[in-house]
């Protein structure tokens, strides 16, 4: 059999178009952060008080929590371009408005509506980049994720240099930026055909109906509460001028970034996800009370607010993929809902801290906060059995848990198949060809199962392709082998951003049918992720209990023990 051996093309060579809107998230998610710094010099250039500017958070993330309900209608409807065009524009306008505006009403009501093309982006600008990139899904959301922590790590350096000038500086700042972005966008991102399926106004209230997705956006809604008191209020008690906050909030955001990225999944494969955010939860609560405790003592206010950046970091990754897990309704419709009710309580948060700030003390609303991380976790206990259940058990027939599809006949009850795992990959062909020659030498049948995967970052999930499009490339492999007598069924396994989940379950349905080994072809989000602890392969070498390897065209196979894997791992590293 002769296929394409092409090679894994790498997710920073990219289309102008995916690094136009690449760079516009960038400024997108320095967002809160670039506004931190200049908390105090706001409330002293307009002689506002803290709870008064505090509303800039509430427009900002109230409004965003509305528009969540309506982006998925919106975009289903006009399209992605579209809707990115839309958002951008609202950015820009209303950043400048912000930045011209001469008081602290203005700039509440000028955020409000920031806020508004902030969700219109957010939604829509993955899926653009997915639809635009080269080097398929898993590179699309590499790049998503490498933009996503420079905007949380540099938005505060960024808004602490502008703000040192003037406090107008990081509004003027995005206004700028986000144009250029516009324009890349509208000039280089191709129209894109809008979605065969129109989603609902009512979609994400209705999703809200269902247990496990309600308990999960209330969790999120305290954890919000205790995040945006502190992200609110912390910078009063430091005593800084906005380059020296610029600097602090920098330090919280690189560790937001990175125990997001590289920690969270280890620990959710290691430990599952409500034990990890349990103790996260519990973690912030401490760090809350600890700022409250010391909140006339600028060191441990600022000491405790950097630490603080690795337990959000962990938790932001851990609470979206949670609700991914238990949310019997499409993704994109329960990242919508779960978005609403979160950021309500993102936005209500520094509204409240303010109104208790002033009429007790500092160190009440930091109280608060820390009680809100507490009860988190008493709602969360009320669904543990249910993300446990979604971890251990996928429940038969749910769209959104790992589970596997049969594609054509089942295989014969006497072979023992070797199993080989592929996705939508440029050498898929080539790994299935592969195997089927280690199939055919071992004397047995080959099952093709095609890794169907949907990224979960911060709210946003997104499918890497429908179900039809899998179940197509199963049967043109199938169809492949069958060409060259060579006697295979096929599966299409659905995975949720927990790839470790995944992973556990090909293991699962491996021992159930005997299989004699499992080939993994290399992931294109490369060696580092693929060899990492919370990924398919890692999941599956630990799991399986037959023979495990990684099978590369043209190489000899690669056993793959735990041993093996940390030395690849270390490899890349």
């Amino acid at each position: 059999m002769a296929s394409p051996h092409g090679a894994t093309p790498t997710p920073f060579k990219q289309p102008r178009a995916v690094w136009a809107v690449a760079f516009a998230c960038v400024i997108s998610f320095m967002g809160i952060g670039l506004v931190d710094p200049i908390l105090p010099a706001l409330a002293s250039s307009l002689q506002a008080t803290p709870s008064q500017v505090s509303l800039l958070f509430t427009s900002y993330l109230v409004v965003t929590a509305v528009a969540m309900l309506v982006v998925g209608w919106f975009s289903s409807r006009f399209g992605a371009k579209r809707t990115l065009i839309v958002g951008l524009t609202l950015i820009v306008v209303f950043a400048a408005l912000a930045g011209s505006s001469g008081s602290i009403g203005g700039i509440v009501g000028f955020r409000a509506g920031w806020g508004l093309g902030n969700a219109l982006f957010i939604s829509t600008s993955l899926a653009v980049i997915v639809a635009s990139a080269s080097g398929g899904f898993a590179g699309a959301i590499i790049l998503y994720e490498t933009a996503l922590g420079l905007g949380i790590a540099v938005g505060p350096l960024l808004g602490g240099e502008l703000g040192s000038i003037s406090w107008r500086g990081p509004f003027f700042g995005v206004a700028v930026l986000m144009a250029i972005a516009l324009v890349a966008t509208a000039i280089f991102v191709p129209s894109l055909p809008k979605p065969d399926h129109k989603t609902s106004l009512a979609a994400p209230l209705k999703a809200l109906r269902h247990r496990g997705l309600l308990t999960m956006g209330l969790m999120a809604l305290l954890y919000n509460w205790g995040f945006f008191t502190m992200l609110g209020y912390a910078p009063y008690p430091m005593e800084l001028d906005a380059h020296r906050l610029g600097l602090v909030f920098t330090g919280w955001g690189l560790l937001v970034a990175a125990f997001s990225v590289f920690v969270a999944p280890r620990l959710q494969a290691r430990f599952g996800t409500a034990p990890v955010l349990y103790v996260n939860l519990f973690a912030l609560g401490i760090v809350m009370a600890a700022i409250a405790a010391g909140v006339h003592t600028p060191t441990v206010v600022i000491v405790a607010v950097i630490v603080s950046g690795a337990f959000i970091g962990i938790n932001n990754t851990l609470t979206t993929q949670a609700v991914m897990l238990v949310s019997p309704v499409e993704r994109p419709v329960a990242s919508s809902a779960y978005g609403f009710v979160r950021f309500i309580g993102g936005g209500l948060a520094p509204f409240a801290a303010g109104k208790l700030a002033d009429a007790t003390n500092l160190s009440v609303p930091f109280y608060l906060g820390g009680l809100a991380f507490l009860l988190a976790i008493a709602v969360l206990a009320t669904g543990h059995r249910l993300v446990s259940a979604a971890e251990e058990n996928p429940a038969e027939g749910s769209p959104v848990l790992p589970s596997l599809q049969r594609v054509g006949d089942a295989p014969s009850a006497e072979h023992r198949p070797v199993i080989v795992a592929v996705a939508a990959t440029e050498d898929a062909a080539a790994v299935v060809d592969a195997a089927a020659l280690l199939a055919r030498n071992a004397g047995t049948t080959l099952e093709v199962v095609h890794v169907r995967e949907t990224a979960v970052v911060e709210e946003v999930a997104l499918d890497a392709e429908d179900a039809e499009r899998a179940h197509a490339a199963v049967v043109a492999h199938l169809d492949r082998l069958a060409a060259h007598n060579i006697a295979a069924t096929g599966q299409v396994l659905t995975s949720v951003g927990d790839h470790a989940a995944a992973g556990r379950a090909l293991a699962r349905y491996a021992t159930d049918v005997g299989a004699r080994v499992i080939a993994l072809g290399r992931s294109p989000r490369g060696p580092v992720a693929q060899f990492g602890d919370g990924s398919i392969t890692s999941a599956v070498t630990h799991a399986a209990t037959c023979t495990v390897i990684l099978l590369e065209p043209d190489k000899d196979p690669d056993t793959l023990t735990a041993s093996r894997l940390r030395e690849l791992r270390d490899r890349a590293a």
